[in-house]
């Protein structure tokens, strides 16, 4: 006597599905960004064994000297006008002369910085 197999369920196909949408999910977590790019053509400054975070919205001074805010050129004055006192952050470029970058500290200051922070590369040992 030849038995008939007991008819075979099918699986629920939804699990893979929700895989491969939870992978998706991790996938634009990771390569999104939140805060927008520096320019592209900057190299920071290296340092080591620094504690550091990343700025949000930072001051980046070039090479040339010229200082911009969000891709735009920007004074320091225009900078700090209609603002609350309170830290600003600069990213100087690795080649940004250091007396230009102390001119610009100072005028902050100046104009309301209750301090200045410059954002540098922590450097891998």
């Amino acid at each position: 006597m030849i038995r008939s197999g007991t008819p075979r369920r099918k699986r629920d196909s939804t699990i893979p599905l929700i895989n491969v949408v939870f992978l998706m999910l991790i996938f634009f977590l990771i390569t999104g960004t939140i805060a927008t790019p520096l320019d592209p053509d900057l190299e920071l400054v290296n340092t080591s064994e620094l504690e550091g975070r990343e700025p949000p919205d930072a001051l980046v001074l070039h090479k040339d000297g010229t200082l911009s805010f969000r891709g735009n050129a920007i004074l320091p004055e225009l900078y700090m006008e209609g603002r609350e006192p309170g830290a600003v952050r600069i990213v100087p470029d690795r080649e940004a002369p250091g007396a230009r970058l102390i001119e610009i500290t100072g005028q902050l200051r100046r104009l309301g910085a209750s301090s200045v922070f410059v954002v540098t590369e922590k450097a891998l040992q």
